[in-house]
């Protein structure tokens, strides 16, 4: 039986004893898409923790249906940090997702809160633990020309240009991820050198070691319950956001219009085949697509603690366990 809302809080007079090093108690909280991430949200003591967002999606402003963000009731109970922080046309790399993280935790702790991050982009969790790689720095020039063939040929192009200079990005990297796909070829471009080639760090930085919750449930019921997303998705007013989208005079070629539930209707609009049940079952198979690649790279965090997201009573114990060690 799942645990009532009262039992699911971590108690405060139990909680956190606070330390001087902002960086000593993290937890990561990640799990597939639909798996219940924000159910549990819900039910933590708003006094004793802060959410730092790690879905790249979340970060730009006016895609809100879309992109699952929480509710703003929920964001008015407990404090959420890296929502709604960029214009839709502009990028929000993981390195400034690393800035701005660090500096969501600073101050987060200055209030003697502990900073829960949670998202479902797999790929902020690794290199905020880690760091960058060793790869060459963005160059605006080479950048700017890597774009211009992009723009030229087409993404599809750009992708098979990638798995044949770089199998094993190209093998990662799915083929509607414009952005990494462009910063994979300008390292390529800058240095004749495949993005894989260059090492990650394997120490975690600033010492950290946080509490890694991973979230899952069978198969078939997170099926289920993407299906049900998207269509609680189109009852709340997805068609109508991407229609104020429009006429913002958002592009295909926008940043944050590459992900799931705005992809799909920006490629119908552009091919003239729109229809709501095609998008929505475009919606639906690519969301399953995506929380199983998701699934395999949280799998390579060797430290992480699983739970089926409705053992309630375990990860809350798990919690308790740790801010209170």
């Amino acid at each position: 039986m799942k645990s009532s809302p009262e039992r699911l809080q971590v108690k405060s007079s139990s909680i956190l004893q606070t330390t001087s090093d902002p960086f000593d108690s993290i937890i990561f909280l990640f799990g597939p898409t639909g798996v219940g991430k924000t159910d549990l949200l819900t039910n933590l003591d708003p006094s004793r923790f802060a959410v730092v967002n790690a879905d790249s999606i979340q970060v730009y402003r006016h895609l809100d249906i879309g992109s699952a963000k929480a509710s703003k009731e929920l964001q008015s109970r407990i404090e959420h940090h890296l929502i709604d922080i960029r214009e839709p046309n502009t990028q929000f790399t993981v390195a400034d997702f690393i800035e701005e993280a660090d500096t969501a935790i600073r101050s987060i702790a200055s209030r003697g809160k502990v900073p829960i991050i949670t998202g479902g982009t797999a790929f902020y969790f690794k290199h905020f633990l880690y760091g960058l790689s060793e790869a060459p720095a963005s160059d605006e020039a080479t950048r700017a020309r890597v774009q211009a063939l992009i723009d030229e040929k087409g993404r599809a192009w750009a992708h098979a240009y990638l798995c044949e200079v770089d199998p094993a990005s190209g093998s990662r990297i799915h083929i509607n991820d414009s952005y990494r796909i462009s910063r994979a070829l300008e390292v390529w471009q800058q240095s004749g050198r495949p993005l894989s080639s260059f090492d990650l760090p394997t120490t975690a930085r600033r010492g950290m070691k946080p509490l890694i919750i991973a979230l899952m449930r069978e198969q078939e019921e997170l099926h289920r319950r993407i299906r049900e997303r998207v269509d609680q998705m189109f009852r709340e007013g997805l068609e109508d956001e991407i229609r104020r989208l429009v006429a913002m005079g958002a592009q295909r070629s926008w940043p944050a219009l590459v992900g799931i539930g705005y992809r799909e209707f920006f490629t119908a609009l552009a091919t003239g085949e729109y229809t709501r049940t095609m998008v929505g079952e475009e919606i639906v198979r690519n969301s399953r697509a995506y929380a199983k690649r998701q699934l395999t790279f949280f799998k390579s965090f060797a430290d992480a603690q699983w739970f089926n997201a409705s053992q309630t009573d375990a990860i809350t114990a798990t919690i308790e366990s740790y801010v209170c060690r």
